[in-house]
């Protein structure tokens, strides 16, 4: 199945043919490695801009904590965190290319109005009736993921038969969907750490491979999750090693996009990567 390697981003064609780089930017209190870090206009700008100047393609911003366990905050909650931010980052960095990481239509909505240009959807629709058609309104690309559960109970003893079958066929389901409403350009993630044991995660990084049957574009979120702190008994401010190893991975089995804290070792790993390919 053909695999699409661009999309539009507000009127701004960005080519998949090599990788790129999607930097987060966590404005939660207790995210599990950056929670409360960004608390301030100086800091936040001053991490949007080492991004940037690093090598990011895209900004990831979140309202909401999705570590395991969390409890989701209202929309109000999550606006209040996330709506001056994307105005001020749109007010110094003009044309930057900012995904909001929420499971809200309303959010989506309003982000895309400040300027937004992706919608990153942890719940692919699930937790949200009106989000695939509401991204679909706004013509903006769709990033969705593959989530076992909720963030409140989704690493509550998580089973599967096939867990690569279950997280290609529930992609393909949602593709249809967002197909049947207009959404042009979707993008997977297929979730590491979401309602997934440490097996599970390094199963599907072995085969990622094989997720291009769906015929999109995949992101991997593997930056300081507990598969590698866990594996290698560290903590995450310890596991940028182990995330920049793991990302060599995900490259070399097709992702096209690095969702990390850490911009500069993702692009260290991206043009080593471009460098391999050309003499393969």
């Amino acid at each position: 199945m053909q695999t699409f390697t661009s999309i539009n981003c507000c009127g701004k064609l960005i080519n998949l043919h090599k990788p790129h780089v999607m930097g987060v930017l966590n404005l939660t209190p207790d995210s599990f490695y950056d929670g409360g870090k960004y608390n301030s206009e100086n800091a936040i700008l001053t991490q949007v801009a080492l991004m940037l100047n690093e090598g990011a393609t895209f900004i990831d911003i979140g309202g909401s904590s999705s570590r395991p366990g969390s409890k989701m905050p209202t929309e109000e909650e999550e606006w209040s965190r996330i709506g001056n931010v994307i105005a001020l980052i749109k007010q110094h960095f003009g044309d930057v290319l900012i995904s909001v990481d929420t499971v809200y239509s309303v959010i989506a909505k309003r982000a895309v109005d400040a300027g937004a240009c992706m919608i990153n959807d942890i719940s692919a629709g699930l937790m949200d009736s009106k989000m695939i058609e509401t991204v679909a309104a706004l013509k903006v690309p769709y990033l969705m993921m593959h989530m076992k559960g909720r963030p409140e109970n989704m690493q509550d003893n998580p089973v599967y038969d096939n867990v690569l079958k279950e997280v290609i066929d529930f992609f393909s389901k949602q593709l249809l969907l967002c197909r049947k409403v207009g959404i042009n350009d979707i993008l997977i993630d297929p979730g590491f750490g979401f309602g997934k044991t440490v097996e599970h995660n390094f199963e599907l990084l072995a085969k990622l491979n094989l997720l291009k049957i769906v015929g999109l574009p995949i992101v991997a979120g593997l930056s300081r999750k507990g598969m590698i702190w866990k594996t290698l008994d560290i903590t995450p401010s310890e596991a940028l090693n182990g995330t920049t190893a793991l990302n060599m991975v995900a490259l070399m089995n097709g992702a096209r996009i690095l969702r990390v804290h850490d911009v500069k070792e993702a692009m260290q790993c991206i043009k080593l990567f471009n460098k391999l390919n050309e003499v393969r």
